[in-house]
């Protein structure tokens, strides 16, 4: 007598060929899948940074920044440039906090999300973001951001504050999130550089591993040539991005 099979399951055999055909798909699948994710953040990250460029440069020859009250325009933070935080201000000619509700730039150059600014750094689409703007001197060292945005204790240089501002962007998770890490300054120059190794850029804490001020120039200071092509003061090769 022949037994009627409709209802009949799947054997072993025939789920564990099922099973094994996901797990090739799946290994072929989901490294593609981190692979574009990493890709799209990184450019991302390359379009933050251009259009951080941008709005620096709006905001510099406004002179929405004037601390120093000669008609010279200077750079600002994310805190300022977002709205976020009071602009510095000229207090009898030298650099001033601003007042909280009086000073803040209207209508902003950069997005309220910039202004979320912790530990110094802004976080966005898997990719951390730092400015520093120049002490004075003919060697200006770099001034991070206030930990939560704006100016911090120690205010830029009114005269290097005109003509000087540089900013990185590294993974959040490198590996994960990201590879390269990014650096821009006032020339509108984009680098990049492979943030390989133990050395790895990589976090948004105060302990975590981040470019100094320094890391992407051939020198010590904010003065100094970008590093195309050469190690940067951090070591690392850092390359120019088109």
């Amino acid at each position: 007598m022949t037994r009627n099979r409709k209802n009949a399951g799947f054997t072993l055999i025939e789920l564990m060929i099922v099973v094994a055909i996901i797990a090739i798909i799946a290994s072929i699948a989901i490294p593609k899948l981190m692979s574009a994710r990493l890709s799209a953040n990184e450019s991302a990250a390359i379009a933050t940074l251009r259009s951080l460029s941008s709005a620096q440069a709006q905001v510099q020859s406004s002179s929405a920044v004037d601390t120093d009250a000669d008609g010279g325009g200077e750079y600002a933070y994310f805190g300022e440039l977002s709205g976020a935080d009071e602009l510095r201000v000229s207090n009898g000619g030298v650099p001033g906090a601003g007042t909280d509700g009086t000073d803040e730039l209207q209508p902003a150059v950069l997005s309220a999300a910039f202004g979320n600014v912790n530990n110094s750094f802004v976080t966005r689409s898997g990719y951390v973001f730092q400015i520093f703007l120049p002490t004075n001197g003919a060697t200006p060292t770099g001034i991070a951001e206030a930990a939560g945005g704006g100016a911090s204790g120690t205010f830029p240089d009114p005269d290097n504050g005109e003509i000087l501002w540089c900013a990185y962007a590294w993974p959040l998770d490198s590996g994960n999130t990201g590879n390269r890490s990014f650096f821009i300054n006032q020339e509108g120059d984009l680098t990049s550089t492979t943030n390989r190794g133990a050395a790895a850029y990589s976090g948004n804490t105060a302990t975590s591993a981040t470019p100094g001020y320094d890391a992407a120039y051939t020198d010590s200071d904010m003065s100094s040539p970008m590093a195309i092509g050469v190690a940067g003061s951090d070591n690392k090769i850092w390359v120019s991005v088109q």
